[in-house]
């Protein structure tokens, strides 16, 4: 049997997340039902991780087993025919029988979008959060500091978090600029339900000066949701890529 792993860019607006739910459109229901009419047989896509509704993706990663002898070129031209446009396989790849993409995952990168220009954008509304008060990404990034290493991340975790353990491991965190756009970008073995979102509200009142940048650490020790900033919108987050 053969294991076949995708990359895949989607365009979360119009899905109700990742996972497969009945009655519900979702990314892996879409991408699962056409891997059927091509194989015509019964499968499971394994995500690296499920994304939430609205999050949008440039490098999930994604695999499922099957007999089927159609070339591994092949898959992509497949299954992109028969699926919407706002999904899309980038790319195949034959791997051993072993690998599975959510549990030899080795780390993730994600990135949160804010527009800070003063009216926004209608183009990209759906890929970015529009904050019109100035903020200053660079007190972000001194902020974002003292997230990167082995903590628990209760303080940044969403009520309702399946996970039994709240402790995570960042790699790299950094803030910056570009023109009007400020990028928050993560790397971590592993992110709780809406933590992204959450460390992105919190960095917002260190960039509008309602907090120090030092807080983020007190925030942080206290383990305490209460003590972080809002969850910011789901549009501004995009899963970037996955390594293994």
């Amino acid at each position: 049997m053969r294991n076949i792993r995708l990359v895949i860019e989607y365009d979360g607006k119009e899905f109700k997340g990742w996972q497969k739910q009945p009655d519900r459109l979702n990314i892996q229901g879409e991408i699962e039902k056409a891997i059927e009419t091509i194989t015509r047989e019964k499968v499971e896509l394994i995500g690296s991780g499920r994304t939430d509704a609205g999050v949008n993706a440039l490098g999930q990663v994604a695999n499922f087993k099957t007999n089927s002898e159609l070339p591994i070129e092949k898959f992509p031209y497949a299954i992109n025919s028969l699926i919407k446009k706002s999904i899309r396989i980038k790319s195949a790849e034959e791997v051993e029988e072993n690998f599975h993409s959510r549990y030899t995952c080795k780390r993730k990168t994600y990135q949160y979008t804010i527009d800070n220009s003063e009216h926004g954008t209608a183009i990209y509304r759906n890929m970015r959060y529009h904050f019109p008060i100035k903020l200053d990404e660079d007190k972000m990034n001194e902020a974002v500091q003292f997230l990167i290493g082995t903590y628990d991340f209760k303080s940044f975790k969403a009520s309702g978090t399946s996970s039994k353990s709240s402790v995570r491991t960042i790699y790299d965190a950094k803030v910056w600029r570009e023109n009007d756009l400020i990028k928050i970008e993560l790397t971590g073995n592993g992110f709780l339900y809406n933590m992204i979102r959450i460390i992105a509200g919190t960095l917002v009142e260190v960039g509008e000066g309602k907090i120090d940048a030092t807080d983020v650490k007190r925030i942080l020790e206290a383990q305490d949701r209460n003590m972080a900033g809002k969850t910011l919108p789901a549009c501004g987050l995009c899963l970037m890529s996955v390594e293994y």
